[in-house]
């Protein structure tokens, strides 16, 4: 039970961690957190762990995170500011991408240590860096829109922009994952893993999405709640 008490522990902390940095910064750390979700994630999404009787990669959590920025960023700054926070996503995943490699072409010291398991890390994972860069503002992209899709419906349909926020966030978070969790396993893992392995972590993720989409519903409803608090002291001032 290790593995799954980490991952609930995890789900909580980052979420939380989302809140409190929207709380202490506002839009800009909110557009931070994106930068440390996206570099840990591309680190973390190289562990292969067995949870809740199935495989699945890391990563998982950090990158459901960063659609819970961009949901936050959709509801309380509009779909431009969501839109900034996806940009700022792929631009820290390719100068990642560019730096992490780059410290490959080093001519290590004779008395460094660490290089070798740098190498071993980072040389093999070029393809699965690209694919989640692709993949990432692919995804990004289609959620952001899909979120507000969803809001001009229900805005339209019931004449209330606040009303249906739960459907709005997860109808567009689950839509998102689910192409995201097909796009990247395939185009990171094929051919590294059997077909067998790649369908249970396809199954296995989606699982954990499904299960962090609805958990970060309560989290934007809490930043919603923040914003306006945030608007009704500036109005007093």
């Amino acid at each position: 039970m290790r593995n799954e008490i980490l991952l609930v522990a995890m789900l909580a902390v980052v979420y939380a961690s989302v809140l409190l940095w929207y709380r202490l910064f506002g839009e800009t750390g909110l557009l931070c957190f994106t930068v440390f979700a996206t570099i840990a994630t591309n680190i973390e999404v190289l562990l292969l762990v067995d949870a809740f009787g199935m495989e699945m990669t890391l990563g998982n959590i950090l990158f459901s995170s960063t659609f819970l920025v961009t949901d936050i960023l959709s509801e309380v700054a509009g779909k431009k500011a969501a839109n900034r926070a996806v940009g700022v996503g792929i631009a820290t995943s390719l100068l990642f991408i560019l730096v992490s490699q780059s410290w490959l072409l080093y001519q290590p010291n004779g008395n460094d240590w660490a290089f070798p398991s740098i190498q071993s890390i980072f040389s093999n994972t070029p393809r699965l860096m690209v694919a989640s860069l692709a993949v990432y503002a692919v995804v990004q992209v289609f959620d952001v829109w899909a979120y507000h899709k969803w809001w001009a419906f229900t805005t339209r349909r019931f004449g209330d922009a606040r009303r249906f926020l739960w459907l709005r966030n997860n109808g567009s978070t689950l839509l998102s994952q689910l192409l995201n969790t097909f796009l990247f396993t395939f185009a990171a893992f094929l051919g590294v893993y059997p077909l067998g392995t790649l369908g249970s972590i396809v199954l296995s993720s989606y699982l954990i999405f499904i299960v962090t989409a609805l958990a970060d519903t309560p989290a934007v409803y809490l930043a919603r709640r923040i914003k306006d608090r945030q608007d009704a002291r500036a109005s007093m001032l």
